[in-house]
């Protein structure tokens, strides 16, 4: 949500024209089926998640050819074109309760599969369907499930973590929980692909709207990890 309105003030002050927002839309599927109904002209996406969720491929890690071949296979599959990176990435993590993190000594995944007191996992839909999700998790961590995961509202993730209903989680959107009380449990194995945040739009978008390309260009390389972890 905060990238789409950085996104729409940007084109507004180059263009000078209004953006309409829809913003929160849902996940990766619902955007990505927006963009390509025309009903949206531009969001901001994983390179990553677009790699296997969109394209279906598997087995690279490394982000440059991640990129390379997103970026092709969205040209010439949907016209849709993808900018240069943010400048941010994002690596894969399950969260914990900081608690957890201490009394179990959880930072890495592997921590996590190797603790036999096992785990409740919630979750929403689509991280237990996609197939970098749930699947790829299980096929690289041998984690002692503790009964079946349970599907919920990404908004009630956090929520239900802090109130012990689970005790491991996919990254949630921000509540209003404060985050000092959680801790990640990071992929260590780097089973899953490496992510980019880049903006992704249709060519149609570019030529409609002149200047609108090296507008949004002007926000690539902008946003350091660094800069997102402050």
């Amino acid at each position: 949500m905060i990238l789409g309105e950085i996104a729409a003030q940007q084109i507004e002050s180059r263009l000078h024209q209004p953006v309409e927002r829809k913003l929160n839309l849902g996940g990766t599927l619902l955007a990505h089926q927006a963009l390509l109904g025309k009903q949206i002209d531009l969001y901001p996406e994983y390179t990553g998640t677009a790699f296997t969720n969109v394209l279906k491929f598997q087995g690279v890690t490394d982000p440059n050819i991640v990129m390379d071949r997103v970026r092709t296979e969205y040209r010439s599959q949907m016209a849709l074109e993808w900018l240069d990176p943010l400048g941010f990435s994002n690596t894969f993590a399950l969260v914990v309760s900081g608690q957890d993190a201490r009394a179990r000594h959880l930072e890495t995944l592997s921590d996590a599969a190797n603790d036999p007191a096992g785990f409740t996992l919630g979750a929403g839909y689509e991280f237990l369907t996609r197939p970098d999700g749930f699947g790829t998790l299980n096929a690289a961590y041998p984690i002692h499930w503790v009964g079946a995961p349970k599907s919920m509202d990404l908004g009630l993730l956090y929520t239900a973590l802090r109130q012990k209903q689970v005790n491991m989680v996919p990254p949630a959107p921000p509540t209003a929980c404060s985050p000092c009380w959680m801790s990640s449990a990071e992929d260590d194995k780097q089973a899953f692909s490496a992510v980019s945040g880049v903006l992704c739009g249709p060519r149609r978008f570019a030529g409609r709207f002149p200047g609108v390309e090296k507008g949004t260009v002007e926000l690539s390389g902008k946003m350091t990890d660094e800069g997102c972890a402050n």
